[in-house]
């Protein structure tokens, strides 16, 4: 996690085994964005979950965009 000041937000990344979550928050305009990027066996929906469970105030807008396969 790297803090920009008090009132000027965050920005923190979870490294995972072939996956990353990331989130960067603007408490000025109220908003955070996080980024959940999972490869293999996971689940990246219940990920999303969990976060958007833990977020009290605000609407919460989950969007999914899903990668191609590359080819072997």
């Amino acid at each position: 996690m790297h803090s920009f000041g008090s009132k000027s937000g965050l920005t923190g990344v979870l490294l995972l085994a072939e996956s990353h979550i990331s989130v960067h928050t603007w408490p000025e305009r109220e908003y955070a964005a996080f980024d959940v990027f999972m490869c293999g066996n996971c689940d990246p929906d219940a990920a999303a979950e969990v976060i958007a469970d833990g977020c009290t105030a605000g609407a919460v807008t989950i969007r999914a965009f899903n990668r191609p396969l590359s080819p072997d």
